[in-house]
């Protein structure tokens, strides 16, 4: 289960892109998560991911 806050979860997503994970799409099918629900939760808080730098950055 991935963290509810908005914060937290941008950390551990980030975390694990960087440890783990080589895309979005390589995270969210490792965790059996939805990409967009995803980017969703986060662009809530003001974040968008970054291909180019495999993260979820400010916009």
């Amino acid at each position: 289960m991935l963290p509810q806050d908005p914060y937290i979860l941008l950390s551990y997503v980030n975390t694990k892109l960087r440890d783990e994970y080589a895309s979005l799409s390589a995270l969210c099918g490792g965790l059996d998560v939805g990409e967009t629900e995803l980017a969703q939760k986060l662009a809530g808080a003001g974040y968008a991911y970054d291909p180019a730098a495999n993260q979820f950055k400010p916009v």
